[in-house]
């Protein structure tokens, strides 16, 4: 019986110390006073590497059904970018396509079927980070969807906003440096993000 404890233990301490450093965080999606899908987001620690993934699903009615699915997945390395691919299906269809990725001296920037953009500036706060940390002291950030840089207001109280390169506003509220509600404004809806 003993054995059994004593293995019990062993293998519980293995699995905690795996994942104390993973954070899983779950958010309503919120138009109109109505649940309409949600945002599930991850971070997790692998190969000396952060690895960031969030998966947006989003049912409504607008005019007609709307079915929007945003995926990211965001690798930092010691603090900076290293590569970023965001795929937005709207009504199961693809709707957009981002990839970006460091490639030594320059990030490789790629946008539907646009010609390749480069960005020689090391990024190291992108979207993606303002569900998981407040931006304290960050003046901008990188948007993994459109890859612009993004400009960070802070409004007081834990809030700020975020102004994208169209000049469109997003506001996220923060509390003991944890996300809580944001205002998001889609472009085809405008929804709230709820912590669960």
């Amino acid at each position: 019986m003993i054995w059994y404890l004593i293995i019990f233990h062993v293998l519980s301490f293995h699995n905690l110390n795996l994942n104390t450093n993973d954070t899983h965080l779950k958010f309503d999606i919120v138009l109109k006073e109505k649940i309409v899908g949600q945002l599930q987001a991850s971070k997790t620690f692998k190969d000396s590497k952060i690895h960031y993934q969030s998966a947006t699903n989003i049912s409504t009615r607008f005019i007609t059904d709307l079915s929007v699915n945003y995926k990211y997945n965001v690798v930092f390395n010691n603090h900076n970018l290293k590569k970023a691919d965001v795929y937005i299906t709207i009504n199961n269809k693809p709707h957009a396509e981002t990839s970006t990725e460091w490639q030594g001296d320059h990030y490789l920037i790629k946008q539907n079927d646009d010609k390749a953009r480069f960005y020689d500036e090391t990024i190291n706060y992108s979207t993606i980070l303002m569900y998981f940390e407040e931006p304290k002291d960050v003046v901008s950030c990188f948007s993994e969807e459109d890859g612009s840089i993004n400009t960070i207001i802070p409004l007081g109280n834990h809030t700020y906003k975020k102004v994208n390169a169209k000049g469109k506003e997003n506001i996220y509220y923060y509390k003991k440096g944890k996300l809580i509600r944001a205002e998001i404004d889609g472009g085809l809806i405008s929804f709230q993000m709820i912590a669960k």
